[in-house]
């Protein structure tokens, strides 16, 4: 220090060093104060209430968690208490000054001995509010001594300043050995808490006279006699092998599954249960809960302490994780084929490819040569169908048997089932009533509920050939060669379906009309095919009907001047192709999709022809007169015409017009194109009603079609009569409008000669196209809602058998997010994969519930004695972490536990061959044995797994003359551990 410095008095300000500044060991005390304030947990938290009976297991435990620093050291710091409904401040006026700790007085109490589930430090020490300091996530353990004394002495200033009366604790050593030290502080009292943790069990402490001993020799209480020392005993013991009593489902035999009859029992149905025991241990718990010294032996060479005849017996189970079971991993199966990219080609191999492309060149050579205006080949040569049959003998020609994706045995069989009238000799008739019955079919056995399930997830009725495909593909995926059967399938299910366009045979199992926009697409797709078909069958049969006509109407009159001419544009194709020779069921004009086609159709209540004789007017396409009505402008009779229905159309059609109808804009152009557009129903309708009425005008139409927009008001004529006069509504009478100009340039055209509104050749094809281009992942994606659909539906058939409450609830909020998850466009697959993850749970446990009951030998329909009891105590090991068994070992379900317990300990002293020879055994024996307390009953029990042995007591420590406080040690023996947990209080005052 300079002169100048020592002159400068500001200076010397910089000089002082403060020794005062805190140390990273006091800011760590001071920050664990800080959080013990912050929590509220300054002096005596609570009153002399002690704990309900097991309201450490149904009560709510809560937590709060905090990072804090030592030094760079990082620590969690937690507290953890029992939420309890009394509030803090009742019994404070009550609380002597010098009262216990709430933890000292939780040692003692004998409430919650035991908790099934409570953290490890609860089940050692009772207590029902601590802290824990237990290093942070990465952080490496504190395992020196010294380290261990300064937390633990940082703690003890810590609850000294505070006045906090809360136990805190410090986790050392490695953290699996779930080893902590604590120290609790009250007014003149501590509570040390200390552990022993090793791997093996001391000789001379493995019986309850070692541990005594030791608890002894810990108190040091020189006082004689000593005080009675408390004790509670729990032995755990654990059975394993569950060989001797059968799975209660055996996975069914797969090689039967496609064999036998059309429809065998198996198909239609998702398979179910596991294929592995789900509950791989059950855990019996007998409990000694209040013994004193002297009363019970159990020491170095004999024990008094006999399972059997435990007061208190408890059972808990451990079930398998994530045990196998067959509906999950169909699904699962199932569910991975979305993600593939392969299309059935590449499957199926480029040869084949190849092949198929050649016989395909020859179907699109057919094609034109039947789309041309004159046909220069014969029709029935040329037919499509012989085609792909031809070219399905070609395929199976050159695809060796070996190569084969799907067994052709199997093939059929799905196919069948699938198709189960193919089966049956197909003639139009027939076709006709199976399908009337397939629209009822496997209704009869479904559930009322489940009926608009499909409606909610988006997939197809149970009943129809969509949903039966799902179950179909995924049987074939996962038993029968996965991801090439499947595309296998798929082919020969798309020719099955071209070959009965071609051929006019309906399709099974669709309900009739057009597609149902609430179903999957793939159910739309295929309803729309079966009114391709239908609208075909009916204009070859109208056409059949008016040949048929014409050729009497011939036979009887000759040349009659009331025969109806044939139209122009048909003429050529009429005269040049007899009925003979078009090719079975193929429609005359099905292949022709020029403009100038027309439409054949006859009504099912027949058409009224009327020839006028004035002029050369001619009535057509007439059905009946309507409500007594006359036209405006003559006295003839105004008739309903003959219309064509409207087009039906999928969600993807209706969505793709809508975006071409966006399209055309707001300009004038646009929107008299889009009015266009939307109105060729009614230009037909319009043209349908001028050929039924001849000499009509717009306004005989609008009393029809709409007749809102004629309006009617009476007036006085010229001779003063009320007439009532009508005429067109405003609307109809704006400049420009719509129903006008198409009245207009309406032609006088009968349905049967106008061109189709719905060209079922072309929509036919455009559906058979598309279904030929979907890969197998396409294909699982349509049926994915539909396979959803069926395994919820297995899920509440197998649930209503067990009747567990839990899983009924599950289904109902499965069902909830299946309909969220499946209703957009694209689905969520990420959301898709858990879903799948919960139904497969809700499996897992149902099975679980089945093992239990075959275990506990609860047969449904059979009520004996005790058998209520059985299955409510099934019900509950699956619902709580334990289940207490009335009656101990001498009850009903304690019986056949005792029963278990004996047949695994027999089988365990065989082989497994031995043990295959052994009589089963006998109830009589195992009643005797309990009854007679025969030599050989310890033998019924292995040894146990765990044994817990807790020691209490309330002496004065450390003086004779100190106050009498609670002390308490906790014992644990095991195969691999010995664990000793001690609470060791004393007097602070007086030592």
């Amino acid at each position: 220090m300079n002169m100048a410095a020592d002159s400068d008095p500001e200076s010397e300000v910089f000089e002082i060093t403060d020794f005062t500044t805190a140390s990273e060991w006091e800011r760590f005390v001071s920050r664990v104060e800080e959080m013990l304030n912050d929590w509220k947990l300054m002096g005596n938290s609570g009153g002399n209430m002690s704990p309900e009976k097991g309201e450490y297991t149904s009560g709510t435990w809560e937590e709060k968690s905090q990072d804090i620093n030592f030094a760079d050291f990082k620590f969690y710091i937690t507290h953890h208490f029992l939420k309890q409904e009394y509030g803090k401040d009742d019994g404070k006026d009550k609380l002597e000054e010098d009262a216990f700790p709430l933890a000292m007085q939780d040692l003692l109490c004998m409430n919650n001995d035991f908790p099934p589930r409570a953290h490890c430090l609860v089940r050692w020490y009772g207590i029902r509010e601590f802290v824990v300091i237990s290093p942070g996530t990465n952080c490496e353990a504190i395992i020196s001594e010294s380290k261990c004394n300064l937390l633990l002495s940082s703690i003890s200033i810590s609850l000294a300043n505070s006045g906090c009366q809360v136990p805190v604790f410090v986790q050392i050593q490695q953290k699996w050995r779930r080893m902590y030290a604590g120290e609790c502080q009250g007014p003149g009292v501590r509570t040390d808490f200390e552990m022993v943790h090793l791997r093996k069990v001391p000789n001379q402490y493995n019986h309850l006279s070692g541990l005594l001993d030791i608890f002894k020799s810990k108190i040091g209480c020189t006082l004689s006699p000593l005080p009675p020392v408390n004790i509670a005993i729990r032995f755990t013991y654990i059975l394993q092998d569950w060989q001797q009593y059968s799975w209660p489902q055996q996975p069914p035999d797969f090689d039967t599954l496609l064999g036998g009859e059309v429809g065998g029992v198996e198909f239609g149905k998702l398979p179910f249960g596991a294929c592995e025991e789900p509950i791989s241990e059950l855990h019996l718990a007998t409990t000694w809960p209040h013994l004193t010294e002297g009363i019970v032996v159990d020491n170095d060479v004999y024990s008094d302490l006999d399972p059997l005849q435990a007061p208190h017996w408890s059972v808990r189970v451990r079930t398998a994780e994530n045990p196998q079971c067959l509906l999950g991993d169909f699904l699962t199966e199932f569910f991975k084929l979305c993600c593939r990219k392969e299309s059935t080609e590449e499957i199926l191999g480029r040869g084949l490819a190849e092949e198929e492309g050649k016989e395909n060149n020859d179907i699109s050579c057919a094609l034109s040569k039947l789309t041309e205006p004159a046909a220069t080949v014969p029709i029935s040569k040329m037919s499509v169908s012989n085609m792909v049959h031809s070219a399905r003998k070609h395929i199976r020609r050159h695809r060796h048997i070996d190569e084969s994706p799907l067994n052709s045995d199997i093939l059929n069989s799905v196919l069948l089932y699938l198709f189960p009238d193919a089966a049956v000799e197909k003639s139009s008739d027939n076709s006709k009533d199976k399908t009337a019955q397939s629209n009822a079919w496997g209704k009869a056995d479904q559930d009322k509920n489940d009926n608009n399930l499909f409606l909610q997830l988006k997939s197809a009725p149970s009943d129809s050939l969509t949903y039966r495909l799902a179950l179909c593909v995924c049987l074939v995926n996962y038993n029968h060669g996965g991801l090439r059967a499947v595309a296998h399938l798929w082919q020969e299910f798309v020719l099955e379906l071209r070959y009965r366009w071609e051929n006019n045979y309906l399709i099974y199992g669709l309900t009739g009309g057009p597609p149902d926009l609430r179903c999957c697409l793939l159910h739309q797709k295929l309803q729309m095919l079966n009114c391709c078909i239908e609208r075909k069958r009916a204009r070859d049969e109208a056409r059949k009907f008016l040949e048929g006509s014409k050729e009497r109407e011939r036979r009887v009159w000759g040349g009659c001047q009331n025969v109806r001419p044939i139209p122009e544009s048909s003429t050529a194709m009429t005269v040049s192709t007899s009925t003979k020779e078009v090719s079975p069921g193929k429609s005359w004009d099905s292949w022709s999709d020029s403009d100038d086609e027309f439409f054949e159709c006859l009504s099912d209540q027949g058409e009224i022809e009327v020839a006028h004789t004035q002029g050369e007017s001619k009535a057509e396409g007439r059905l009946h007169p309507y409500n007594n009505m006359t036209l405006l402008n003559s006295m003839e009779p105004l008739y309903v015409p003959v219309t064509q229905e409207p087009a039906p159309m999928t969600e993807d059609l209706l969505e793709e017009q809508s975006e071409v109808l966006a399209k055309l804009g707001t300009s004038a152009e646009g929107t008299h194109l889009r009015a266009r557009m939307q109105s060729a129903c009614l230009l037909s309708d319009m043209e349908s009603f001028k050929a039924a009425n001849p000499g009509c005008v717009l306004e005989d139409f609008v009393r029809w079609y709409s007749p809102r927009d004629y309006v009617k008001e009476e007036v006085a004529d010229e001779r003063g009569n009320t007439v009532v006069k009508g005429e067109l509504s405003a609307r109809m009478k704006i400049p420009g409008n719509m129903w006008v100009e198409a009245w207009e340039t309406a032609r006088v055209t009968p349905a049967r000669r106008q061109r189709r509104l719905f060209d079922d050749t072309k929509e036919a094809e455009k559906v058979l196209h598309y279904l030929a281009l979907q890969k197998p992942a396409d294909l699982t994606r349509h049926l994915l809602p539909c396979i959803l659909h069926a395994a919820i539906l297995k899920l509440k058939e197998e649930e209503s058998i067990e009747d567990i409450p839990s899983v009924k609830q599950s289904i109902k909020q499965a069902t909830c997010q299946a309909s969220k998850l499946l209703q957009p466009p694209n689905h969520d697959y990420k959301k898709l994969e858990d879903f799948i993850n919960q139904l497969m749970s809700m499996e897992t446990v149902i099975t679980q519930a089945r093992s239990l009951k075959a275990k506990f030998a609860i047969c449904e329909g059979v009520k004996g004695e005790g058998t209520e009891e059985l299955e409510k105590f099934v019900s509950s090991l699956l619902e709580e972490p334990e289940v207490v068994v009335t009656g101990a070992g001498q009850g009903p379900a304690g019986s056949i536990i005792h029963r278990l317990f004996v047949s695994a300990q027999r089988l365990a002293d065989f082989t497994s061959d031995e043990a295959a020879l052994l009589a089963p055994l006998e109830d009589d024996l195992g009643r005797d044995r309990r009854l007679t307390g025969g030599s050989n009953k310890v033998s019924d029990f292995p040894s146990p797994a765990g044994r817990e042995i807790l020691l209490r007591t309330c002496i004065p420590r450390p003086a004779p003359y100190s106050r009498a406080l609670p002390q308490r040690l906790f014992c644990v023996l095991m195969r691999e551990e010995f664990r000793l947990a001690g609470a060791l209080s004393s007097d602070t005052s007086f030592f």
